[in-house]
């Protein structure tokens, strides 16, 4: 069958239609990512010099010994030239030949071609032609003109109700990764659909034409042409309000909200009753101020068309901005209702149930979503921080990886991905992710502080030094980062500064855990200083502390320690071995993730000698 398919595709890019090739490529390439001879028919289908260029290039890093691949590569300036390449075959005519053929070389015509090629069939389909198009032309536009001449007979009713899907409200070209040609969609497993466009006003023949050209920009998103399209629509029928409405969709998915919102005004003087405008202005002044209270508009809306889903959804949104988390659940029930299987309602009924604390019924909620629409990228987000919440690194770490793809300036998420990676002990990564985080936005501190205790953890003593004087204003009196900071004096030898650092951290434990850490690193701290005495006074301590506030590592090596400490000589050299951290849960929304500080995870064991 994949043969087959391939074949097809061939043919098609043979016969000049690339569109049908690629969409047959597209579909192997979904189920085989590995065969090079995909990726190199692909690169014949792709319009721009970049998309061929990405095609060879992952096709030549398939098979090195694809001569077309590395041949194309070379044509193009990605490939130095290589003379044990030959040029392509030219095993058929070249297309100036093939013009240039005689025409009694050509073989003649016969049956239904010939007779299209008589000059009285073509006379006789030209006559057909013109009559056809005077009638369309007389019944399209002479006799409705003349209908809408006369005076209405009836009064308008209500207006209609309108039941709208998400995805199309919300719009969004989709994403593409970074280096890649291909959207998102491309490279998932599951194809993501597009939702149609959700009108029921009757259109006049006048406008019909009107309307598939608006309806075909406006999926695009094409923002200038619908607008465009919709405002001859709208010059046409003043008298309904969905015009000015779709007007101020495509100028809020434009980005310029002082013109949507003039729209939606305009769709309100044209029926003050109708629902979706109301929704439009809500969305347009969030977009200006996130702050803004915008839950009267979105009543208003629900008053006038109690049917329209959206309402409730964007109202559940603004309820959760102001913690009410209650009444964002009721709405967002209100909107499953109307919009059943909506990934925007799955999505924002996981925020919620995060901001709750209910993370596991948050992490299925948002998984439902992510199956619902695997192209939504804000998913991919909140599932990392779900997945951090309930202590899943692994996975946390897989779904960001995707987000960032895509979302290259994101810092929240590489924010997220490196404690994540801390977690994991994969500190090089961290310090990795931090950087990109300074990158970005380099005002930002926690980067600062993780890529310090990346350095602690990695023994890198002068790396960590450079953030030392920003961290000391930002975490003064932060005990985990005050026991990381004597680990920084211990590292460099300024065993005075660690004492002193030491001891400031004692006074900053709040809890028998912190006080356990504290008192292991004063014990290595005078072990370091030769101050035998006090080190084993603090050994005690930890021991004399709850066991279920220790860890075994810790009371194992300060046993050692008290016993080997009337045999010690001066210089004693403490070596580390890892002890757990108890890190509290995430809780928040996306954007206001608690900070998680970690706990210096490496004790020393120092070695006793005689």
């Amino acid at each position: 069958m994949t043969d087959e398919v391939f074949q097809e595709a061939v043919e098609a890019l043979r016969e000049g239609n690339k569109a049908k090739a690629r969409e047959l490529l597209t579909g192997l390439l979904k189920t085989d990512q590995g065969n090079a001879t995909y990726w190199v028919w692909m690169s014949a289908t792709v319009d721009s010099e970049k998309e061929r260029v990405y095609c060879l290039q992952t096709a030549f890093k398939l098979d090195p010994e694809n001569a077309t691949a590395k041949r194309g590569l070379i044509l193009l300036g990605s490939l130095p030239p290589d003379e044990t390449i030959q040029p392509f075959s030219l095993n058929r005519p070249r297309v100036w030949e093939q013009k240039l053929l005689l025409a009694h070389e050509k073989p003649k015509p016969k049956g239904w071609a010939a007779i299209k090629a008589s000059p009285v069939f073509r006379l006789g389909g030209i006559a057909v032609l013109i009559a056809a198009l005077t009638g369309f032309v007389y019944f399209g536009f002479v006799v409705p003109a003349r209908q809408q001449a006369r005076p209405p007979t009836s009064t308008p009713g209500a207006s209609p109700t309108w039941t709208f899907t998400p995805t199309a409200l919300n719009a969004t070209s989709q994403p593409q990764a970074a280096g890649t040609p291909l959207p998102f969609s491309e490279l998932l497993e599951v194809p993501y659909t597009p939702t149609a466009l959700y009108v029921n006003t009757p259109r006049s023949p006048l406008t019909m034409d009107m309307y598939s050209r608006f309806d075909n920009a406006f999926k695009s998103g094409n923002w200038d042409e619908a607008i465009a399209a919709m405002q001859e629509i709208a010059r046409l029928e003043p008298e309904y309000a969905d015009p000015y409405y779709y007007i101020g969709e495509a100028y809020r998915f434009k980005g310029d909200m002082a013109s949507a919102i003039d729209a939606y005004n305009l769709a309100l003087q044209a029926n003050v009753e109708f629902g979706p405008a109301y929704v439009g202005l809500a969305r347009a002044r969030i977009h200006i101020d996130p702050g803004a209270n915008t839950e009267p508009l979105l009543d208003e809306a629900i008053r006038f068309d109690p049917n329209f889903g959206e309402a409730y959804l964007e109202r559940a949104k603004v309820r959760l901005r102001d913690n009410n988390i209650a009444g964002a659940i009721v709405d967002l029930d209100n909107a499953n209702r109307l919009l059943p299987n909506s990934p925007l309602v799955y999505y924002t009924l996981a925020v919620a149930r995060q901001r709750e604390g209910e993370f596991d019924l948050a992490l299925t909620t948002a998984l439902h979503a992510s199956q619902l629409d695997v192209t939504y990228m804000p998913t991919y987000l909140l599932l990392g921080q779900l997945y951090e919440a309930t202590g899943n690194s692994s996975d946390a770490v897989r779904v960001l990886d995707i987000y960032l793809k895509y979302n290259e300036g994101d810092a929240d998420a590489y924010m997220l991905l490196g404690r994540m990676q801390f977690a994991d002990g994969d500190y090089e990564e961290t310090i990795r992710t931090m950087n990109r985080v300074i990158g970005i936005d380099r005002n930002r501190r926690e980067a600062y502080l993780y890529r310090f205790y990346a350095n602690i953890e990695l023994g890198n003593g002068e790396a960590a030094d450079e953030d030392l004087d920003r961290l000391l204003v930002y975490y003064p009196d932060l005990f985990d980062f005050n026991i990381a900071l004597t680990r920084a004096h211990l590292i460099q030898k300024r065993n005075g500064s660690a004492l002193q650092i030491i001891e400031k951290a004692i006074s900053l434990a709040e809890s028998d855990e912190q006080r356990a850490t504290a008192y292991f690193w004063a014990g290595a701290v005078y072990e370091e200083r030769d101050e035998l005495d006090k080190a084993a006074e603090y050994w005690q301590l930890l021991l004399d502390l709850p066991e279920d506030a220790t860890t075994e590592e810790q009371r194992s090596v300060a046993e050692e320690h008290l016993l080997a400490i009337p045999t010690l000589t001066p210089a004693v050299t403490p070596t580390k071995s890892r002890t757990p951290t108890r890190t509290p849960p995430v809780t928040g929304s996306p954007s206001q993730a608690k900070t998680v500080t970690p706990t210096p995870t490496r004790t020393p064991s120092p070695t006793p000698t005689k």
